[in-house]
């Protein structure tokens, strides 16, 4: 697996986790919807103060996010 594909991967889980769809995980974290689904495709590489924002949103910490990349 890619380290996008990882990010992806761990995304999608701890979304799923809260039972958050696409858009209310963007709207706790100022995203559009759009963009957290590129980002669950792997369409597009996350920016730090993404992933950031992200792991707030979340409730866990960045680095829970990039879990298993190599």
């Amino acid at each position: 697996m890619t380290a996008r594909e990882t990010f992806a991967h761990n995304l999608r889980v701890e979304r799923k986790r809260l039972e958050l769809s696409q858009e209310a995980l963007g709207f706790r974290c100022d995203l559009n919807t759009s963009e957290v689904s590129r980002l669950e495709r792997c369409q597009r590489d996350p920016r730090l103060a993404t992933i950031v924002k992200l792991a707030r949103a979340l409730g866990v910490p960045p680095a829970r996010l990039l879990d298993g990349i190599p």
